[in-house]
């Protein structure tokens, strides 16, 4: 009965969709896949662009983006070029090259498969297969299929009403090093994200650049030198903003900082600040139900106060002005694995489309990942999926215990080893022992650190402890590249890293590997893949992994709270309150899951509030 009641109810929000034009008629799929490290998704476009499927490319390695380009040159026979690293314009060259050939594949294999689906009945059917339910493209192509139509007829509908999957690229905004020219300082406009940011507009790319990691003024402000992101006059714009945000109000003051630059985003992209992969940033107990129907709620007003601030910055800078800017699109990630929690995002919340990121991990024809590290991942389990310490961003980063580079910094520690060479130095931030910034995870750092403990009046344990906190971190610069290059037999240079990986949570829950095809219908519910009978519902892991962190947080504290840090915890404590009573009042409407799930996290958050209680109490 549930399932028949949310079927029909998401029936009724896709026909206001479809009668308000929401839905891009062109848009195939409901779901995307989201920016993996540094080399997992580096060329998922080319693998699934051309089935429709939008999916998001790190370019924060312009050094690998420049390897991969040459791999996929010399495949494809197009242009390279490659650059020197003391071309101070190198970084943007490198991404251009890459997005540009990428795009001239991704249309070559997009042209390929529209002539395959329109002369072949099998492709046309095994395709239909992968669509989701109640789509206007799928309904016409069935149209096709039964009718045996011409191939001409049908080859020209897909030109008109098919399009490729979005070519999207990513930056972290805080990945922005200054760089040099020999001993001077370069302007800002050579800052690594600034290149990246260069790179991406001066493409032939008609995509998006998701912002991730946070507001960074300075390089959201240089977004308004490049004509492609603003708007024509019928609003169509060539380069659109994604902001990725972890809640309403961080989407209203990024927002409303490009409007009054002219600059209109066109997506805000929702997610869970602690069920997800890569960096994690958690919020202070906002959870993903109660800010997904935050958004709901105002969405209209978002779109329409930061119009109206683009719309008067436009004018005042002499640029065209349209009548409408695009829709604003709202989607979510974090955590999602399955067709039911998937169709009710969309239907409850309104959402555009939804991210599926850590479960394609495990689906080859659509990310890069070793062979190794795939079979470790397909045989993880919950206690080996980890909030660790290892970046040197120092922003909390979900780890793989049992990834090569863990065992490997394990087996170097034994031997008094330390820390990584830093060749490529994109995380530098620490100027303790030298004038420019250098990496936490670098041994030059390392080495210093292992000295100042000398100067330490430690006992054994607390020098262990220490030495075991000094060298936690590890080179992601290489980690996260290396995958790509494995698999493709590109040479590695240099010191052996081993692969970092950073699925989310729900990585414990998928224990194979995956045809595409077969993941695609498990997202649209047409049937499962193989998922842990263990795995709880989206919202209830989210809650659980805050209610475990939030219990780490109180623990760190070992002296009395300052006035910042009482304001911290009961804010998070009370967010949390709520976000249960929120989830209570929604389970009564439409059981999503048992009222068991929602009586343990009760009890814990009791355990929390006594305990916060008694260290406010000693304060």
């Amino acid at each position: 009965m549930i399932k028949i009641i949310v079927y029909l109810k998401y029936l009724t929000v896709l026909w206001k969709s479809i009668i308000n034009g929401k839905m891009d008629r062109k848009e195939a799929h409901n779901f995307y896949i989201p920016v993996m490290g540094l080399a997992y998704t580096i060329d998922s476009p080319i693998k699934v662009a051309h089935y429709g499927i939008s999916s998001v490319m790190s370019i924060v390695d312009d050094i690998l983006v420049e390897q991969m380009n040459e791999h996929y040159a010399k495949k494809y026979s197009l242009p390279f070029q490659k650059y020197s690293s003391k071309d101070i314009y190198a970084r943007a060259n490198r991404i251009k090259d890459y997005l540009n050939n990428v795009q001239k594949i991704v249309e070559t294999k997009f042209e390929d498969f529209k002539q395959e689906i329109s002369t072949n009945t099998k492709s046309l059917n095994d395709y239909i297969e992968t669509l989701p339910k109640f789509s206007n493209i799928k309904n016409k192509l069935v149209e096709f299929a039964d009718e045996n139509l011409n191939s001409d007829t049908i080859k020209s509908w897909l030109d008109e009403h098919l399009s490729h999957g979005s070519i999207d690229v990513n930056i972290m905004t805080k990945v922005d090093k200054a760089n040099f020219d020999g001993k001077e300082p370069l302007p800002s406009e050579f800052n690594d994200g600034h290149l990246s940011l260069k790179g991406f507009a001066e493409s032939d790319l008609n995509s998006s650049l998701v912002l991730s990691a946070g507001m960074n003024p300075r390089l959201y402000s240089y977004i308004e030198k490049f004509e492609d992101f603003y708007p024509d006059a019928n609003g169509n714009i060539k380069k659109k903003i994604i902001l990725k945000v972890s809640d309403y109000r961080s989407a209203m003051i990024q927002g409303k900082f490009l409007a009054k630059k002219g600059i209109w985003v066109s997506e805000y992209r929702i997610e869970s600040g602690l069920n997800c992969g890569g960096h994690a940033f958690a919020t202070e107990g906002l959870l993903l139900g109660p800010i997904l129907q935050e958004f709901k709620e105002g969405k209209e007003a978002l779109a329409k106060e930061t119009q109206d601030i683009a719309f008067s910055a436009l004018e005042k800078k002499g640029k065209t002005v349209p009548k409408n800017l695009p829709n604003v699109k709202i989607t979510a990630q974090g955590g999602v694995g399955t067709g039911e929690e998937h169709q009710f995002l969309l239907e409850n919340y309104d959402l555009d489309a939804i991210g599926w990121g850590s479960p394609f991990l495990l689906v080859p024809e659509a990310t890069t990942v070793d062979d190794d590290t795939i079979a470790k991942l397909s045989e993880a389990k919950e206690k080996d999926l980890y909030l660790s310490k290892v970046s040197p961003l120092g922003v909390p980063f979900n780890n793989l215990r049992t990834s090569s580079n863990e065992v490997l910094k394990r087996e170097k520690l034994e031997i008094n080893k330390y820390g990584s060479s830093c060749p490529k130095k994109f995380l530098v931030s620490n100027k303790n022992y030298s004038d420019r910034p250098i990496c936490t995870a670098s041994r030059k750092y390392i080495e210093k650190e292992m000295e100042s403990l000398n100067d330490e009046i430690l006992t054994p344990e607390e020098k262990q402890n220490r030495i075991a906190e000094i060298n936690v971190k590890s080179c992601l610069c290489i980690g996260l590249a290396s995958a790509a290059l494995e698999k493709n037999n590109i040479s590695v240079k240099g010191e052996k890293q081993g692969i970092v990986i950073c699925p989310g949570p729900n990585m414990a829950y998928f224990n194979e590997t995956f045809k595409l095809k077969d993941m695609i219908r498990h997202i649209y519910g047409y049937e499962n893949v193989k998922v842990a009978t263990n795995r709880p519902h989206v919202f209830v892991k989210e809650l659980g992994i805050y209610l475990d962190y939030l219990k780490n947080e109180l623990e760190e504290v070992k002296t009395e709270f300052t006035k910042k840090q009482e304001k911290y915890f009961n804010s998070f404590q009370s967010n949390l309150e709520k976000a249960v009573s929120y989830y209570e009042d929604l389970n009564a409407q439409v059981q999503l899951f048992s009222e068991n799930s929602m009586k343990s996290a009760m009890k814990t958050l009791e355990e929390i509030k006594f305990s916060l209680e008694e260290k406010l109490c000693v304060s």
